[in-house]
């Protein structure tokens, strides 16, 4: 058993599905591998609502795996996101999960490419 901010969790997996789990985070994370301003994730992830990438975004910040940096210096506003120490330690998974998730396309699916 495992716990966090008062939290319990059963097993290992279950505690990194508390940080990377539900649909989009996993994604969002890959995308971050690189510092990307606001608007080219928004570009990269077009399927995904604003409101939903909104969440989603804060939630990872509030976890600590993800820095946001507003600069308001010269217009207009620009916001980055980046991974955290902490968040960069996902990397290898991350890595892992799309690379299986290429092969398991390949054998069996039809891939589109847009």
């Amino acid at each position: 058993m495992y716990c966090i901010d008062n939290k319990e969790f059963p097993c290992s997996t279950s505690l990194t599905m508390k940080y990377i789990g539900g649909k989009w985070k996993a994604v969002i994370l890959i995308h971050l591998i690189e510092k990307k301003r606001y608007n080219e994730l928004r570009k990269e992830l077009s399927m995904v609502t604003e409101r939903t990438i909104s969440l989603q975004l804060k939630e990872l910040e509030a976890d600590g795996l993800i820095k946001r940096t507003v600069y308001t210096s010269k217009p207009p506003l620009r916001v980055e996101y980046e991974l955290t120490k902490f968040g960069a330690t996902l990397i290898p998974l991350l890595t892992e999960m799309a690379k299986w998730g290429k092969e398991t396309a390949k054998n069996n699916t039809k891939i589109i490419k847009k």
